[in-house]
């Protein structure tokens, strides 16, 4: 069954809605994209207009911002620790807006949406202590 972003043709009683519209290609869904880690994959798909979108699939390193130094730098991503989107994700390691992850430059915040971007850029909210 296709994914699509039509409304409902149900009523929130249940009810039948006398909707006679088709399912049409202007309105189809993807499933999400679950970004997790490991070896960099991205595919690119093709969006309504011809366009080109980059989807990471899997990745191991983040574009890390540090507030303080205000300086941009590559870290390599270790586990997802917390992730507001869905409380099961922390378990699959699966990244998306808003996730904490553990680097090795200490735990960052993914500010960017990877499914969506192709990137993974996050922010340092902690360092690690050596």
């Amino acid at each position: 069954m296709v994914l699509d972003q039509q409304r409902t043709k149900r009523k929130p009683s249940g009810g039948r809605l006398r909707w006679t519209t088709k399912k049409k290609k202007h309105s189809l869904g993807r499933d999400p994209t679950l970004t997790k880690i490991g070896d960099k994959a991205v595919a690119k798909i093709r969006v309504r207009g011809g366009a080109k979108k980059t989807r990471l699939l899997r990745t191991d390193a983040a574009n890390l911002y540090d507030p303080k130094s205000k300086k941009y730098s590559k870290a390599k991503v270790i586990l997802v620790t917390e992730n507001p989107a869905n409380r099961h994700y922390v378990r699959r390691n699966i990244m998306t807006k808003g996730t904490i992850i553990k680097t090795d430059k200490g735990m960052a915040r993914v500010t960017s949406r990877p499914g969506q971007d192709g990137v993974l850029n996050a922010v340092l909210i902690s360092e690690d202590k050596k």
